[in-house]
């Protein structure tokens, strides 16, 4: 079996004295699609952000392609090869559809992900490249946040509630576009609240409750109430 292409082990995190994260192992296979489930509170984004070094007040051990990345600034985090699609997307609103996704690319990391890729995979994204990312409906916000993090070619790409706030069509037209997205050997790490549709597209899965690991492994292992007693703790 190869190397996990992320290992992370031990791993807790704080903000100032309060404590978000408890001893937090986790493995991401090259290719991988691993579903975050939890409710609100229960650690998610924080992981994400500690593997984006974003939470800086951390420790234990964060391994991507063999390195640390603990001492790692965030900036360059995303150079070598992980990118995050942030909770609320986050786009710059005095920047156009095209210039928010020319951002991404600024990196500069080889791979398949283009201006015009993105297009072909958005193609709602072509027709407002010019617009203002504020005249866009959130779907299509997501659209651009998710092809922004696309832009940078990365090993692993994080989506961070990718359904928060959006219509059930859309939602649903965002995840059959995983497969394609998630294709090539990349890696994703998906933030889901929708227990049912996270495990309808994940490869494995693991459920935090109050910043720890209560349950993990494939969807199929585990029957829906054992899921729904971790995801509330009871």
């Amino acid at each position: 079996m190869s190397e996990p292409l992320l290992t992370v082990e031990r791993l807790n995190a704080f903000y100032g004295d309060a404590q978000a994260l408890f001893d937090v192992d986790l493995t991401l296979a090259r290719g991988e699609l691993l579903a975050l489930i939890g409710a609100n509170g229960a650690g998610k984004s924080t992981l994400l952000k500690c593997l984006t070094g974003l939470v800086k007040n951390r420790t234990g051990t964060i391994r991507f392609k063999g390195e640390d990345l603990i001492p790692v600034p965030a900036f360059e985090i995303t150079a070598r090869g992980i990118a995050l699609v942030p909770e609320g997307r986050r786009l710059f609103p005095s920047l156009s559809v095209e210039e928010n996704l020319l951002l991404g690319g600024k990196v500069a990391r080889p791979g398949a992900w283009s201006l015009e890729a993105i297009y072909d995979l958005f193609p709602i994204l072509k027709e407002k490249r010019k617009s203002p990312s504020t005249l866009l409906s959130g779907g299509q916000q997501q659209m651009v946040a998710i092809g922004r993090g696309l832009m940078s070619n990365p090993d692993i790409l994080l989506l961070d509630e990718l359904s928060l706030g959006l219509a059930p069509v859309v939602i649903k037209d965002i995840y059959d576009l995983l497969p394609k997205i998630a294709g090539n050997g990349l890696s994703v790490i998906l933030v889901e609240q929708d227990v049912s549709r996270a495990l309808g597209v994940a490869d494995r899965f693991m459920c935090m409750l109050e910043g720890k690991v209560k349950l993990e492994g494939r969807p199929d292992a585990f029957g829906r109430e054992e899921i729904t007693n971790a995801y509330f703790g009871t």
